[in-house]
């Protein structure tokens, strides 16, 4: 009974002592784990990148492009390094993730993919009309002040122009062009002259026509090589054995492409520092242009936050029955990453990493729904055309009826799915919105001022859209991925298996340190 008294008593004291010693221990083991000081160096990237741009161009207003432009080449080298890496990486993912699937499962996961993703996209608008004709931040003083918009002249495609341009980035014809070029149509004028002219007759009439034609874009055609990895991916699972040696081939490069994600990572926060503060620098007339659009850019992000924190948290609980803001402080690289870079694309590599290695979202889902969602799901770019469309129309006083706000709402649902086939996705889908209501195109370049930063909220929006999304895809789908099998130990990146198990290392270093020092002092 001593004897139990006695360790009772050590007990007590080790309880007493350890309050004080593990929150070292916390800190310490913290600050070890690559991932935290990552996170921790991508928050201070982005802040110090708008305080370090703030206070430059306050001190110094008249900065000339070719300075902001100097100021922001760190940050170009850093998205050159990301986007390096989308090819190999969707090619790579979707191959060695369908390859374990079979068609019923991949369609299953689809479908529940493709209804999310339209879902969310309507709410998002939706939300957005609701605020905007609330708040009303248009005005025709905001136009006055600012003087009247200017555009580039000449015809543009309609909505069903861009979604015949979305089927052709579908099934290119040529799938080592689709990684370099994307199709898009355009309106050309023509001037047609008689033959008559050539006899020197005067007074003939010459006659000009406007044609549609198709051409080719330098970027990137990611919708085009989604389908096809898709298709590669399943055809390789339904040869059995025999592709096992392709699979082992996609999976060993999804490997490779993570390790030169990890080394990447630790350039992001100097890239992102001189990114954000390049992108400050080049705006011309910030604090005018703060105080003239000031409470529509309130607007668009308090939609953004609403949206976030809000829809996609309770449509996530409301499903997977989780803490939505636990998964949130998971993707939080993804999104500050998101922030600095203004690309879903770019930040692709990052989202992957956050699902798989941080929250362990089953890899067969995200890489299936990741590379899609990139390019289709854009609930912040909804959001943002709904508000822009309609402040538009009240800084022209157009009264909006209850027929033109559904159509914007459609519209701009459908331009947002289908601005992956469209260059400059932002100002040329607008285009599509507004010409659906018959509102002035010309009067976009008023908001193109602040579209900077909005630019950057909206894709934080639309990537976290995009990881909620493979999240209630994988649990829905939970049942049919169970009957595949566990996943295959190769798809987990042999460096975090190396960093976990120097985590772990450290932790039992500590506890034995810990326990040294309790048994020193008793």
């Amino acid at each position: 009974m001593g004897a139990f008294g006695d360790r009772i008593k050590l007990c007590r004291a080790r309880k007493q002592r350890r309050p004080r010693e593990s929150l070292k221990i916390r800190a310490r083991k913290w600050i070890q784990k690559s991932d935290n000081l990552q996170l921790l160096l991508m928050i201070l990237a982005v802040v110090l990148g708008v305080v370090l741009g703030g206070l430059i161009k306050f001190m110094v207003p008249d900065i000339s492009t070719r300075t902001a432009t100097l100021v922001g080449y760190p940050g170009e080298l850093l998205m050159n390094m990301l986007k390096m890496l989308i090819i190999p990486l969707i090619v790579s993912t979707l191959i060695s993730g369908l390859a374990t699937m079979d068609t019923k499962s991949c369609g299953k996961i689809g479908v529940w993919a493709m209804g999310y993703y339209i879902l969310t996209t309507m709410l998002a608008v939706v939300l957005g009309i609701i605020l905007v004709v609330s708040i009303h931040p248009g005005s025709a003083k905001i136009k006055l002040h600012r003087g009247t918009g200017t555009h580039e002249g000449g015809r543009k495609p309609g909505t069903l122009d861009a979604f015949l341009d979305l089927f052709r980035n579908l099934f290119p014809e040529n799938i080592v062009q689709a990684c370099t070029h994307q199709v898009s149509s355009r309106f050309v004028n023509r001037t047609i002259v008689p033959d008559a002219v050539a006899i020197n007759e005067t007074d003939i009439p010459v006659r000009v026509d406007e044609t549609l034609e198709t051409y080719y874009l330098d970027t990137t055609n990611v919708l085009g090589l989604v389908t096809f990895s898709v298709a590669f991916g399943l055809c390789i699972g339904q040869l059995g054995e025999r592709g096992k040696i392709m699979v082992e081939f996609f999976t060993v490069m999804d490997e490779i492409v993570m390790r030169l994600i990890r080394l990447i990572m630790w350039y992001a926060p100097i890239g992102i520092v001189f990114l954000v503060t390049g992108k400050i620098l080049g705006v011309e007339n910030l604090a005018v242009t703060a105080q003239g659009l000031g409470m529509y850019m309130l607007t668009v992000i308090l939609g953004l936050l609403i949206h976030l924190f809000f829809t996609l948290a309770l449509l996530y609980f409301s499903i997977t029955r989780k803490n939505p803001y636990a998964f949130f402080k998971g993707m939080l690289q993804a999104f500050f990453t998101a922030v600095g870079t203004g690309s879903s694309s770019a930040t692709l590599p990052i989202t992957f990493r956050c699902l798989e290695e941080g929250l362990h979202i089953d890899p067969r889902v995200t890489r299936f729904v990741l590379p899609i969602g990139a390019t289709i799901n854009m609930d912040g770019t909804a959001l943002y055309e709904a508000v822009a469309t309609i402040f538009i129309a009240q800084m022209n006083n157009y009264s909006l009826g209850i027929a033109q706000l559904l159509t914007i709402s459609l519209t701009a649902t459908l331009a947002a799915i289908g601005a992956a086939s469209v260059p400059s996705a932002g100002l040329v889908t607008m285009v599509l919105v507004l010409t659906s209501v018959g509102l002035p195109v010309n009067d976009i370049t008023l908001i193109l001022a602040v579209d900077w930063m909005l630019d950057r909220l909206r894709t934080a929006v639309n990537v976290m859209g995009d990881s909620y999304g493979a999240a209630i895809v994988s649990h829905l789908c939970r049942k049919e991925l169970a009957a595949l099998g566990p996943v295959d130990s190769h798809t987990v990146d042999d460096s975090s298996k190396a960093g976990d198990q120097l985590d772990l290392d450290s932790d039992l270093e500590l506890r034995r340190h810990e326990g040294n020092n309790d048994g020193s002092q008793v």
